[in-house]
């Protein structure tokens, strides 16, 4: 975790059912219900307060955590945004509780077999990083995924560099790195079945789970 923050301060360098208005889709409401040092110091203060590293960096760096009914209202109004923002890019934006989920298929974000974001899908990186800004008191975990095409190992490189590389786009929109958690799981969490072409498109993809800190 660390080595995690050290990375992610020196990439600073470098760069009941309502209707969503956005989408007309049915929804639960939850509403009832210098920065690298500072990065470093952040980490530090959290550390010493144990428990979750990126949650306690952020504590101890000035950012309040949500509680009670302020976090499904909190996490509505993002919601709403990113709704807003990403719909026609072909994002999908799914509400799981509390829990936010971008669902980004490879194809719009990455040429075959490329781990380089390719420029047009910049824009829509760019609304997530603005809608991210806006709402800083989440975390960020950026995941990737392929389908079982190629070996385990090679699979497994590619979901990783593809999450790593979206988060370093979205780090250089300014977006704090204390937040992110960057994972890759290769073909190991499939949505769907990679014995068909449409199957092994949904499962190559990058998620972002965005979590309320509390």
């Amino acid at each position: 975790m660390k080595k995690m923050m050290i990375g992610m301060a020196a990439g600073v360098f470098l760069a009941g059912c309502t209707t969503n208005p956005y989408t007309g889709e049915q929804q639960v409401s939850r509403t009832a219900g210098g920065a690298a040092l500072g990065a470093l110091a952040g980490a530090g203060l959290g550390t010493l307060a144990g428990g979750d590293d990126r949650r306690n960096a952020l504590i101890g760096a000035g950012i309040g955590a949500l509680a009670g009914g302020a976090i499904g209202g909190y996490m509505d109004q993002q919601e709403a945004e990113l709704r807003g923002y990403l719909q026609g890019t072909g994002v999908s934006v799914t509400r799981q509780g509390n829990n936010i989920v971008l669902n980004m298929p490879s194809n719009i974000t990455f040429a075959t077999d490329q781990d380089q974001v390719t420029p047009a899908f910049y824009n829509t990186l760019n609304a997530v990083a603005l809608v991210l800004n806006k709402y800083n008191r989440t975390l960020v975990d950026i995941n990737g995924h392929t389908d079982s095409t190629g070996s385990a190992q090679h699979n497994l490189g590619l979901s990783q560099r593809r999450a790593s590389s979206v988060a370093t786009y979205l780090g250089q929109q300014g977006v704090d790195g204390r937040r992110f958690a960057i994972n890759g799981f290769g073909a190991s969490q499939p949505v769907a079945s990679n014995a068909t072409p449409d199957g092994r498109a949904q499962n190559r993809r990058v998620e972002i789970h965005l979590v309320p800190i509390s």
